[in-house]
């Protein structure tokens, strides 16, 4: 499913996740875990739902097995509420964090649902702020990474891909007979340089501006923001004036083409 992402981040088919080829290390990258969600919907909304808490780790050490990776990245919103992790969720927390770092070490790019999580697992966990930063070492790294709530630090323009979560991508599809589905999307294009960060103005120059990857949730409780559904708005800041053309693909990697005409 090359033609999804950039040469260098190759989405697994069929899952919310993808490889990246960082040089030193091959990293398994997904965003969106929300762990503790069924607890934060009990404590929000007064939903009850069984919880997910061990098929989604299981599933993510398989994934980290299968793709025989170095390094697993997630890509923001390893917790779900907003408020520092406790009691069951942390307890969760816990269990998910030791369960991926006995096969490889963790990084996390701070999101806006990992208030506390950073400090709580400071020694098992490598962190990149809200700007995002770049993967991999050497004069050049090819891949760049941030959650997406905030406006990211502008050196990630030059990256060749920059990889983001936050926004949950889904598109409702239809039938002949009006029934419907909603599924999980990846989004991608090239990023427009002068809307991605705060202050770049629009005399910000980039030769070759680096493709950008909207990653879907790996949580599939956590909902998301609809491509195709009238009336919807994108979370970050920077889209969709950043993103001004792109494709939608399914985790399949069926294409659905632009992604504003879905």
């Amino acid at each position: 499913m090359g033609s999804t992402a950039s040469p260098a981040v190759e989405p697994v088919v069929g899952e919310p996740a993808a490889v990246a080829d960082l040089g030193s290390e091959r990293a398994l990258l997904v965003a969106d875990l929300h762990a503790g969600i069924e607890v934060g919907l009990r404590y929000e909304r007064g939903v009850e739902l069984d919880s997910r808490a061990d098929a989604r780790r299981e599933r993510l050490c398989d994934l980290l097995v299968e793709t025989d990776a170095d390094r697993l990245v997630v890509l923001g919103d390893l917790a779900h509420r907003i408020a520092a992790p406790e009691g069951d969720e942390r307890e969760e927390l816990e269990t998910l964090i030791r369960a991926v770092t006995d096969r490889a070490p963790m990084t996390l790019v701070e999101g806006n649902h990992d208030a506390g999580v950073a400090e709580a697992f400071a020694d098992d966990l490598d962190v990149i702020d809200p700007g995002g930063g770049l993967l991999g070492g050497g004069p050049a790294p090819g891949v760049a990474v941030c959650h997406g709530h905030t406006w990211p630090d502008p050196d990630l323009l030059d990256a060749d891909v920059i990889c983001m979560g936050h926004e949950h991508p889904q598109v409702r599809l239809e039938d002949a007979v009006g029934g419907s589905r909603v599924e999980r999307t990846w989004l991608r294009g090239r990023v427009d340089p002068a809307a991605f960060a705060e202050d770049a103005g629009p005399d910000a120059v980039v030769d070759a501006p680096p493709e950008l990857v909207i990653f879907p949730a790996f949580n599939e409780r956590s909902g998301g923001t609809w491509v195709n559904v009238e009336g919807q708005s994108f979370l970050a800041p920077f889209l969709p004036a950043a993103l001004p053309a792109g494709d939608a693909y399914l985790l399949n990697g069926t294409r659905l083409g632009d992604y504003r005409r879905v």
